[in-house]
C-alpha cells in the first residue's frame, strides 16, 4: 500500500514473496558457484529446437499487467512474437502464465512440434512442472498450459533475466498498447537485442 497507494492482492503478495525468496536463494548459490555458473546468455541450456522466451510484468500508475513473447529457431532467427495487456488484472503471476499460454497457442498454430519455453518466473515454472492443488486461483489456466505442453514435445525451463531481454522488451510493448498484437516481423528496436542473443553474448551475474 506504500507504493503509489495501490492495494496488492494476496496472490500478488505471494508471488513477490516467492520471487524474492528465489532471488535470495540464487544469490547464495552464486557465492559457491564457479565462474561459468555466473554467466548467462540466451538459450543457456543449448537446446537445438525452437526457442520461446516469455515475460510478464506490472508497470505504471495505475498498474497495468502486460505480457509478451518471442519465438525463434535455435540460432536466434526471429519467427514470430506477440505482446498485450490484461485489463482485468494487476497480478504479475497471471501475466506470466498468460504469456506462456498465448505463446504455446501460437506455437501450435504455427505447426511447431518441438519447442522449449524459457521464463524468468520461477514460481510459474514450479506451478507448471509440479503438482497444483485444484483450488489454486489459476488452476484452470495452469491446467490448460499443461495440456498444451503435453500435446507436443514442449517443455518449460527457468532462465535468468539477462537471458530473457527480448521477451522483456515485448512485454513492455504490451504495457503501451490497449490491444493484443501479433508481430510477424520484429519491431525495429528489438533488432539489436535479438542480434546480441544470436551472437551468444554472455552476461555476468557476478
Amino acid at each position: 500500500m506504500c507504493l503509489s497507494h495501490e492495494n496488492w492482492s494476496l496472490t500478488q503478495l505471494s508471488f513477490l514473496i516467492h520471487d524474492t525468496a528465489s532471488s535470495i536463494d540464487a544469490s547464495f548459490q552464486t557465492v559457491s558457484a564457479n565462474h561459468e555458473d555466473r554467466t548467462v546468455r540466451w538459450n543457456n541450456e543449448n537446446f537445438s529446437c525452437h526457442v520461446f522466451n516469455v515475460d510478464g510484468s506490472c508497470l505504471g500508475v495505475p498498474i497495468r499487467a502486460d505480457f509478451g513473447g518471442i519465438i525463434r529457431n535455435s540460432v536466434g532467427f526471429y519467427l514470430s512474437g506477440f505482446s498485450g495487456f490484461i485489463p482485468i488484472s494487476t497480478d504479475i503471476l497471471f501475466a506470466e502464465l498468460t504469456a506462456i499460454q498465448r505463446g504455446l497457442r501460437l506455437a501450435v498454430e504455427m505447426g511447431i512440434e518441438e519447442l522449449v519455453c524459457y521464463s524468468n518466473s520461477m514460481l510459474s515454472i514450479k506451478l507448471l512442472t509440479g503438482h497444483v492443488l485444484n483450488y489454486h486461483v489459476y488452476a484452470v489456466l495452469i491446467q490448460e498450459i499443461k495440456e498444451l505442453l503435453s500435446s507436443r514435445n514442449f517443455t518449460v525451463h527457468h532462465c535468468l533475466r539477462e537471458g530473457n531481454q527480448c521477451a522483456d522488451y515485448m512485454a513492455k510493448l504490451g504495457a503501451n498498447s490497449n490491444e493484443d498484437l501479433s508481430h510477424a516481423t520484429p519491431p525495429s528496436d528489438l533488432l539489436p537485442l535479438n542480434r546480441s542473443d544470436a551472437m551468444e553474448t554472455i552476461y555476468s551475474r557476478a
